[in-house]
């Protein structure tokens, strides 16, 4: 099926005099061309009419003049493990050197900015505030701003749609704030990381030069199947669409002693342990959720930590109940069913990293609030569907972001 969709690379590596036109059109811009070009990327940027073609590659053979590469989490290649510290390097396919934004440091030097002419940003996003690819953006537009380098964001689909009525909660507070989340927005935000970028000049960096290069084609109301574009997997634990839609919600049990299934075909559409009384949760669930959510007992291996090559019962859900029953919602009645079936044998766990090494406080820096975590201890077999859409609920988001849209 040919795809009608562009992405804002794609756009620019059609026409990439419109980079020089942005440059001039800088109010401190010099009578020159522009020659000296950073790009922040990994692997999983591609063309939307070409997935094959890397971003960084298209972008050169279009005479874009990249001299610099920065990486977020999981590397340029997209295949570091999760939390593993990333280290400088040079690029295998086109020579570049690569600045790592995740293990030594966590945004641009100023160093490694002060000979560039302009900062372009290209990573997919999988519509989850907990997502780091987010907070590299974030960090990399204050650094630009310090810096008095304009900023391109080459714009990209949310995967999960961008329909506002959909967005969920919490909005993360201040207490809260890590690498897993720098600001005060929803779990699901709804928004494509052009919005936000948009959104964070507005509110949080005024003196920003950031421009961004929008899709074409793209429309709120279109989750990731309906762009026709293939999926390449973001990260290692991304591997889908599927598991993109379950994330927002599966992702909390990462603060907990269940796999998510990590190292399996299908990471974050399902979480499990040993010791999990499989049917009793699925029963459950679907208590919680009046027979909305029927959960499916499955069993599976992770290859990866926790229960690295131990046979796991667990359960698992659909993208449709995910994002019918909002996932965060539906993560929140998974983890209080989890906790209400086996009192003895849940846990809260640490999740270290390389953003935090002790891997403390986890759940509060996903979730975005301090709170719920004591509330899951005292409440677990209370919590119901009326409990988690107070929880996730948003007054003003909607009217909040209205001056950052790019699409309808």
């Amino acid at each position: 099926m040919a795809v009608s969709l562009r992405f804002g690379v794609d756009q620019l590596c059609a026409e990439p005099t419109r980079l020089q036109a942005l440059w001039r059109a800088q109010p401190d811009a010099r009578p020159t061309t522009m020659r000296r070009v950073g790009l922040v990327t990994n692997d999983a940027a591609r063309l939307a009419t070409d997935p094959s073609r890397r971003s960084r590659e298209a972008l050169l053979e279009a005479g874009v003049p990249l001299v610099r590469l920065f990486g977020p989490e999981h590397g340029l290649p997209a295949t570091a493990a999760d939390g593993a510290s990333v280290r400088d390097d040079v690029d295998a396919v086109t020579g570049l050197p690569v600045v790592s934004l995740y293990g030594e440091r966590m945004r641009p030097t100023a160093d490694s900015l002060r000979d560039l002419d302009a900062v372009l940003f290209d990573i997919p996003d999988v519509g989850a505030r907990f997502y780091t690819y987010t907070w590299t953006l974030y960090h990399v537009l204050a650094a630009c701003t310090e810096a008095g380098v304009p900023l391109v964001v080459l714009d990209r689909p949310n995967p999960l749609g961008g329909e506002l009525s959909q967005a969920e909660g919490p909005v993360l507070r201040e207490e809260c704030r890590s690498f897993v989340g720098e600001d005060a927005i929803p779990v699901r935000h709804a928004l494509s990381l052009g919005e936000l970028a948009r959104l964070w000049q507005r509110e949080r960096f005024p003196d920003a030069m950031l421009h961004v290069i929008p899709c074409d084609g793209w429309t709120r109301a279109m989750p990731w199947p309906d762009t026709g574009c293939t999926w390449v997997p973001t990260s290692p634990s991304m591997p889908s669409y599927a598991s993109a839609a379950c994330y927002p919600g599966t992702c909390l049990f990462e603060a907990t002693n269940l796999s998510v299934g990590r190292g399996t075909a299908t990471p974050f559409q399902m979480v499990g342990a040993p010791w999990l009384d499989a049917p009793a949760v699925a029963h459950d669930v679907a208590r919680r959720t009046h027979g909305a959510v029927a959960c499916t007992p499955v069993m599976f291996t992770p290859m990866l930590a926790p229960y690295e090559h131990a046979r796991c019962h667990g359960v698992r859900i659909t993208p449709a109940d995910a994002l019918n029953m909002g996932p965060v919602a539906l993560g929140l009645l998974l983890l209080a069913s989890v906790m209400t079936v086996h009192r003895g044998a849940f846990a809260w766990a640490a999740y270290p990293t390389a953003a935090n090494p002790s891997g403390h406080g986890h759940l509060a820096r996903l979730i975005g609030r301090v709170d719920l975590q004591p509330w899951f201890d005292r409440e677990a077999e209370r919590i119901d569907l009326a409990t988690v859409r107070e929880w996730t609920r948003l007054d003003d988001w909607a009217e909040r972001v209205q001056p950052a849209l790019l699409y309808r």
